[in-house]
C-alpha cells in the first residue's frame, strides 16, 4: 500500500512539474533612465503585468529589483513618462529607457542626486545637451547666452577665453563672482576642457535653496553638467563635426590717409606728411593687417553602449580655433571615459575620467590693438623684412610688429574625473562615496625679438619701439584639487503617497596651486634653443615678485575645506512638496574662530493644479506655487587674506650699525571672515493647453553682506597701498525673471515651438564702509558706492560743445577747456556745473548708470519640418551703458581717430553741438564718452537636414544629418564701438579699452550613427 501511495505522489509530481517550473520565479534587476538625458530615474513603479500586487520601485541610482517569472511581462510606470512594457523572457537583466511626455516632469540634477522638475522648491533651469552639440562655439558656458531667464553670459572672441557668467547680478566686489561648476561630481570653476558633444545635460542652480546643498561654493550659483553615458543596447559609433570660418563681427572705420591728413592740418596747419620712396603714397588699414578670417573645426567620435552589467561611453574630440587675428590660433584634444559596472544588484562602480590637451598661439593684444586704433594711415605697415616706423610719425608701436616680434605660447594639459562605489544594501538605501580630482599642468613661453630701429628693420630710424636684446620668460604652473565625498541617501514612499528623501554625507576638499617663472635675456631666436640656460646668467630672475605690486599668478596657495551636509525632500501625493537643507562649513582661507559657518535653506511648493477645485478648469494643465528661502557664503578670496605679512633681512641702522630686520609689508584684517547671501525667491510655474503653453515667472531678492572691500587706512601704518581688505559692504540683487515657451505640431512631422524669457534685475550697494566709495576703470571711470550699482560710471555731463567766445564768457569757469591752463577754447566740450557753485571741476561728476543691465533677454524658436529642422537663438540687453574708453585716449596730437568724428567734428565752419573740435589730447571723463549697451544679437541660426532612413542603411548608418550653422550673425546696436558685450570685474566692467573684436562664426556640419 505504502509503494502504491509513493507512486501515486511520484506521478502527481511529475505531472505538476511543467507548471512548476513555469511558475518559479527569479530576481530581476536593472536601471530605469530618462530616454534624452540618460538620467537614473528615481521612484518609477515596476510591475508584473496582470499581477500588480508584486510592484518594485526604483532607487536614487534609477536601479530596480522584482522577482517575476520567465515568461512575465513587465510594465514601466512614471509620471510624466510613456509607459513600456518588457517581455521577460528568461533574461535576469532588464534595463530601460522612458521618454517623457512632458517638459514638466523632466528629470533635472540637483546636487547629490536628481528630481523631477514638477517636484521641485527652488530655482532650476535645464538645456539639454542637443541644444548644444551644434554650435560653433569653444565652451558650453558660451552656448548658453539666451536660453535661461537669471543668467547672464558674456564672451568675446579671443581663443580659449572663458566667458563671464553672472547668475543673478553681480553679488560681490573683490571676492570671485563667478558660479560653481559642477562636471560628474567634479567641482571646478573652469569647463573649457569640455567638449560640448560630450554633454547630456547642464542644470543652472539660480537660487539660494537650490544651491544650498554646495554651502560656501554655492553663493554665485551652481551649473551642474552632466557628460553621456551609454545607452541601452549594442555598440553605437557616432560622429559629429563642424568646419567653418570666423571673422570680426563688426570693425570700427578708422580716418583713412586723406581724412587724417585734413584732421591733422587742422591741428598743426603747416604740417608736411612724410613720403617714403618706393613704398608710394601709403593708405593703410592698421586692421584689416593685424586680423585675418580664420578658420574653425570640431570633430567628436564617439562610442557607446550598454549591456546587463556595464554602461560604457568613450569619446575623442579635436577642436582647432585660429582667431581672427593674425598668429593667433588654438587647438585642443580632449578623450573621455565614462563606464559603471554593475558588480551585483547592490554594488555599482562608476567612473568618469577626461583628458585635454590644449595648445594656444597667443598674441601680443594689449599693445597691438591700441596701436591699431592710433597709427597713422600715412605709415605704410610693411614690405619684405622692412616695418613701417609708426613710432617716428605719432610715438606709437606698429601693430603688426607688435605681434610679430613677439610670440607666446603656452600647453595645458587637464586630467579631470571621479571615482565612485555606490552599495544598496536594501532597496531604500543608497550608499555612495566618490574620490573627485582635477589637476592642471601649465607651461607657457613668451619670447621676445631683438628688433632695433636701424634701416635695417625700420623703413625710417628713429622711434621708440625697439627691443635691443631677446629676452624669455617661461612659467610653470601645476595645480590640484580633490574632493572626497561620501554620502547616505534614503528614499522610501509610503502608503503610495507619502514621497520621503533624506541626504546625509560629508566632504572633504583640498586644492594647490604651485607657480614657478624664470627669466632671461639674449636668448637665441632659433625655437629650438628657447631654454632658459641658453641667455644671458647674469640677466636670470627667478619668480619675480614686487610686493607694492603683487601679482597673484606668481603667489602659490593651498587651501581645505571640511564639509557636513544633509537635505530633506517630502512630497506628498506629489502635490504638497518641502524641501530642506543644511550645511556646515569650515575653510582655512580664514582665522580659525572665522571659518565655521553653517547655511540652511528651506523651499515649499505645491501643485495647484492638482486640487479638486481647479481639475475641471478647462486648458489649465499644471500649475504649481513655490517658494523659498536660503543662506550661502563665498570664500573666494586668497588663501593670506588675513594672514599679516612681513619682509625679512631689511638692512637699517642700529647705534650707527647695520642690523638685518623685518618690516610688515601688508595689512590683513585677521578677523575677515566670508561674504553671506540670503536670498527669497517666490515663483509661480504653470502649463495650459496640455501643457503646449508652459512658464514660470519669479521674484527673488537676494542680500550679500560683509562683502569683501578695501578700506583707507592712515599712510603712517606703513602698508604701500595705505587700504586694508576687510569685510565692510552689502549688495542686492532684486528682480524679477519670466519664461514662456510654445510647443506644438501642426500636422504629420510638422512642429514648431518658440521660448521667450526676461530677467529685470536692480543692482545697489548699502552699508559700504560710511560712505568709502571704490574707483575703478583704466581712468578711474567707475564709482561703487552706496544707492548705486556696483561699478557705477562716475562722470562729468557733456551738454555741447563751446560755439564762441561771448558762449565761454557767458559759462561757468571750466580748468577742462584746450587753451593755456586749462582755458575753454570754442570747439571744446562743454560741461555741467551740476553742483550750482559757478565753476565746473571734479565736484560736478555725477552717477550716469552702468554696465549691469536692468533688462537682459533671450528668444529662441524653431521649426522642424519632416526631415528639415531650423532654430535660432537670439541674445540681448536693454537700458545699461558702455565707455568707450578707447575713443577717450589721445597720447600724441598724431593719433588717428575714428573716421565718423574726422567727419563730423566741430569746425568754425561747420560747427557742432555734439562733437567738438579737432583734439590734440585726452579729455575728461565724461558722458560724451558714454554709450547705450543695448543691443539685439542674433546669437545662432542653425539649418539641417536628415536623411530618411531608407536612404542611408545600405551605408550602415543609423542616423545622418547635414547643418548649417552660424554664431553671432548681426547685432543690432547703438553701440559705436566694436562690441557693447564686454566682459570685466564686478567693478570695471563695460569698459572698452583694449577689447577682442567678438567673431562671426559660419559652418557647416556633420552627425552620423553608424551601426
Amino acid at each position: 500500500m505504502k509503494n502504491i501511495h509513493l507512486l501515486t505522489w511520484l506521478l502527481l509530481a511529475f505531472a505538476l512539474l511543467p507548471s512548476a517550473l513555469r511558475a518559479q520565479q527569479a530576481p530581476i534587476t536593472g536601471v530605469v533612465t530618462d530616454a534624452t538625458s540618460q538620467e537614473a530615474l528615481i521612484g518609477v513603479t515596476v510591475l508584473i503585468k496582470g499581477n500588480t500586487s508584486v510592484n518594485a520601485q526604483t532607487g536614487l541610482d534609477g536601479r530596480y529589483s522584482i522577482q517575476a517569472p520567465a515568461d512575465a511581462v513587465l510594465t514601466f510606470n512614471y509620471v510624466g513618462y510613456a509607459q513600456q512594457e518588457i517581455p521577460v523572457a528568461g533574461k535576469t537583466a532588464i534595463n530601460v529607457a522612458l521618454a517623457s511626455t512632458t517638459k514638466l516632469n523632466e528629470v533635472v540634477v540637483v546636487g547629490y542626486g536628481t528630481q523631477k522638475k514638477r517636484d521641485l522648491t527652488g530655482a532650476v533651469a535645464r538645456v539639454e545637451g542637443s541644444e548644444i552639440v551644434n554650435q560653433p562655439v569653444q565652451t558650453p558656458t558660451q552656448a548658453l547666452q539666451g536660453k535661461l531667464a537669471g543668467v547672464q553670459i558674456i564672451s568675446d572672441g579671443t581663443p580659449n577665453s572663458q566667458p563671464t557668467v553672472r547668475i543673478r547680478g553681480t553679488g560681490t566686489l573683490l571676492a570671485g563672482a563667478n558660479p560653481l561648476y559642477v562636471v560628474d561630481g567634479v567641482q571646478t570653476t573652469d569647463i573649457r576642457n569640455l567638449s560640448n558633444a560630450d554633454i547630456a545635460s547642464i542644470d543652472v542652480l539660480k537660487d539660494a535653496s537650490a544651491a544650498a546643498i554646495y554651502g560656501v561654493r554655492g553663493a554665485n550659483g551652481v551649473i551642474i553638467v552632466t557628460t553621456k553615458k551609454g545607452a541601452v543596447g549594442k555598440p553605437v559609433l557616432s560622429y559629429s563635426g563642424t568646419y567653418g570660418f570666423k571673422e570680426a563681427a563688426h570693425l570700427v572705420q578708422m580716418a583713412n590717409a586723406d581724412e587724417y591728413k585734413s584732421y591733422i592740418t587742422d591741428t598743426a596747419p603747416g604740417t608736411t606728411f612724410p613720403s617714403y620712396p618706393g613704398f608710394g603714397a601709403a593708405t593703410t588699414n592698421w586692421y584689416k593687417e593685424i586680423l585675418k578670417r580664420g578658420t574653425f573645426q570640431n570633430h567628436n567620435l564617439a562610442v557607446s553602449g550598454a549591456t546587463d552589467n556595464v554602461r560604457y561611453y568613450f569619446s575623442g574630440n579635436l577642436l582647432q580655433d585660429d582667431g581672427i587675428v593674425t598668429q593667433n590660433k588654438f587647438q585642443r584634444l580632449t578623450v573621455r571615459s565614462n563606464t559603471s559596472f554593475s558588480l551585483s544588484d547592490k554594488v555599482t562602480i562608476s567612473s568618469q575620467a577626461s583628458f585635454s590637451h590644449a595648445n594656444t598661439q597667443g598674441v601680443n593684444l594689449g599693445a597691438a590693438y591700441p596701436d591699431a586704433y592710433r597709427a597713422a594711415p600715412i605709415i605704410p605697415a610693411k614690405q619684405g623684412p622692412l616695418y613701417g616706423n609708426t613710432a617716428a610719425y605719432g610715438n606709437v608701436g606698429n601693430p603688426v610688429l607688435d605681434i610679430d616680434k613677439n610670440n607666446n605660447r603656452s600647453v595645458e594639459n587637464r586630467l579631470q574625473g571621479n571615482v565612485g562605489i555606490d552599495v544598496r544594501p536594501v532597496e531604500w538605501l543608497t550608499l555612495r562615496s566618490a574620490i573627485n580630482v582635477d589637476l592642471n599642468f601649465n607651461n607657457t613661453t613668451d619670447y621676445n625679438y631683438q628688433f632695433n630701429n636701424d634701416n635695417t628693420t625700420f623703413i625710417i630710424a628713429g622711434g621708440n619701439q625697439r627691443n635691443p636684446t631677446s629676452s624669455l620668460g617661461v612659467m610653470q604652473t601645476n595645480s590640484y584639487r580633490y574632493l572626497w565625498e561620501n554620502t547616505a541617501t534614503f528614499h522610501k514612499v509610503f502608503n503610495e503617497k507619502h514621497d520621503l528623501t533624506i541626504l546625509a554625507g560629508t566632504t572633504t576638499e583640498e586644492g594647490q596651486y604651485t607657480p614657478l617663472y624664470g627669466y632671461r635675456r639674449g636668448v637665441p631666436a632659433d625655437p629650438n634653443q628657447w631654454y632658459l640656460n641658453t641667455g644671458d646668467p647674469n640677466t636670470s630672475v627667478v619668480n619675480p615678485y614686487d610686493p607694492n605690486n603683487p601679482n597673484p599668478d606668481m603667489l602659490p596657495s593651498k587651501d581645505r575645506r571640511f564639509s557636513v551636509l544633509g537635505r530633506v525632500n517630502y512630497a506628498y501625493n506629489s502635490r504638497y512638496l518641502l524641501t530642506a537643507n543644511l550645511r556646515y562649513d569650515a575653510s582655512s582661507k580664514f582665522a580659525a574662530s572665522r571659518r565655521e559657518g553653517v547655511f540652511p535653506s528651506l523651499g515649499l511648493g505645491w501643485v495647484i493644479s492638482d486640487e479638486d477645485f481647479l481639475k475641471d478648469v478647462k486648458g489649465l494643465s499644471f500649475l504649481k506655487l513655490r517658494t523659498s528661502y536660503g543662506r550661502l557664503a563665498n570664500d573666494q578670496i586668497p588663501v593670506n587674506s588675513y594672514v599679516t605679512t612681513a619682509d625679512i633681512n631689511i638692512p637699517y641702522l642700529f647705534n650707527g650699525q647695520p642690523v638685518l630686520g623685518a618690516v610688515i609689508s601688508q595689512l590683513k584684517d585677521g578677523n575677515v571672515h566670508w561674504e553671506t547671501t540670503r536670498e527669497y525667491d517666490a515663483a509661480v510655474e504653470f502649463g495650459f493647453l496640455d501643457n503646449h503653453l508652459t512658464g514660470e515667472v519669479t521674484y527673488y531678492n537676494k542680500l550679500t553682506s560683509d562683502a569683501l572691500i578695501p578700506i583707507n587706512i592712515p599712510g603712517i601704518l606703513g602698508d604701500p597701498d595705505n587700504q586694508l581688505i576687510t569685510n565692510a559692504a552689502n549688495i542686492t540683487n532684486k528682480g524679477v525673471e519670466a519664461a514662456l515657451n510654445w510647443r506644438s505640431t501642426i500636422a504629420d512631422g510638422f512642429t514648431y515651438n518658440f521660448g521667450v524669457n526676461a530677467t529685470f534685475n536692480q543692482n545697489r550697494i548699502t552699508n559700504l564702509n560710511g560712505g568709502q566709495a571704490l574707483f575703478a576703470g583704466n581712468n578711474l571711470q567707475t564709482k561703487s558706492d552706496n544707492g548705486q550699482a556696483a561699478g557705477s560710471f562716475f562722470l562729468l555731463d557733456a551738454i555741447g560743445v563751446y560755439q564762441s567766445a561771448a558762449d565761454i564768457a557767458g559759462s561757468p569757469t571750466s580748468t577742462f577747456g584746450t587753451g593755456p591752463n586749462g582755458a575753454p577754447q570754442p570747439g571744446d566740450l562743454k560741461y555741467a556745473d551740476t553742483n550750482g557753485d559757478g565753476k565746473i571741476d571734479l565736484n560736478d561728476r555725477r552717477y550716469f548708470g552702468s554696465y549691469q543691465p536692468p533688462v537682459y533677454f533671450g528668444i529662441n524658436g524653431g521649426i522642424n519640418i519632416h526631415n528639415f529642422d531650423f532654430s535660432l537663438v537670439f541674445s540681448g540687453n536693454l537700458n545699461n551703458k558702455v565707455y568707450n574708453a578707447k575713443k577717450q585716449a589721445r597720447f600724441a596730437g598724431t593719433d588717428n581717430v575714428e573716421a565718423s568724428f574726422a567727419n563730423s567734428r566741430w569746425t568754425a565752419a561747420n560747427p557742432s553741438n555734439t562733437n567738438p573740435r579737432a583734439l590734440t589730447s585726452s579729455l575728461p571723463n565724461s558722458t560724451y564718452f558714454l554709450e547705450s549697451g543695448s543691443y539685439l544679437r542674433l546669437n545662432n541660426v542653425i539649418i539641417g537636414y536628415t536623411f530618411p532612413v531608407s536612404s542611408i542603411e545600405k551605408a550602415h548608418l543609423a542616423t545622418l544629418r547635414l547643418f548649417l550653422s552660424g554664431q553671432n550673425i548681426f547685432t543690432a546696436t547703438k553701440y559705436t564701438g566694436f562690441t557693447p558685450e564686454l566682459s570685466g570685474g564686478p567693478l570695471n566692467s563695460g569698459i572698452e579699452a583694449t577689447t577682442y573684436p567678438t567673431s562671426r562664426t559660419l559652418t557647416v556640419g556633420l552627425t552620423a550613427n553608424f551601426k
